[in-house]
């Protein structure tokens, strides 16, 4: 069976919240979700990583295009990137097949958003596509920083 995951990461991939905070925006996005019904398949991960890690999309993931050529970068190039750093990545510099120049992972260009944190709240099989800009930028204050949403369908 297929599900959905509709993850909210920081902007700033290196930040990390206060409990206090994550808790806050844990419960925001909890009732955004639909997970406070009893009749809802939701379930709410929280997960603190001591490196930046893969927020990806999964099977949502069509296209990676560089900052620098705009060309397309190999799929297979990303996926043996993120198996060798399934730990975290101690640092987001990178040199893209592409035209060989050096970039940071976080500015390519994704076709369906990813991203890299050190802290995600993810919603599995929410009851929502997407966050608004306004419910987003609730979650943001909740939790003390901006953040971004990525979905990924496994």
């Amino acid at each position: 069976m297929s599900e959905d995951v509709l993850s909210v990461i920081p902007v700033d991939p290196h930040w990390q919240p206060q409990e206090a905070g994550a808790l806050r925006a844990e419960a925001l996005v909890t009732e955004l979700v639909g997970g406070l019904d009893p009749d809802t398949d939701v379930e709410i991960d929280v997960d603190w990583y001591e490196l930046p890690s893969v927020v990806d999309s999964a099977q949502n993931l069509e296209r990676i295009g560089c900052p620098r050529c705009r060309e397309s970068i190999d799929l297979a190039w990303w996926a043996d990137l993120v198996e060798d750093h399934e730990d975290g990545f101690p640092t987001l510099d990178a040199t893209v097949p592409c035209c060989g120049a050096a970039v940071s992972l976080d500015q390519l260009d994704f076709d369906w958003p990813c991203g890299f944190a050190r802290f995600e709240i993810a919603a599995w099989n929410p009851g929502l596509v997407w966050f608004s800009d306004e419910e987003l930028a609730a979650v943001g204050t909740a939790l003390g920083h901006p953040v971004r949403q990525i979905r990924a369908h496994i």
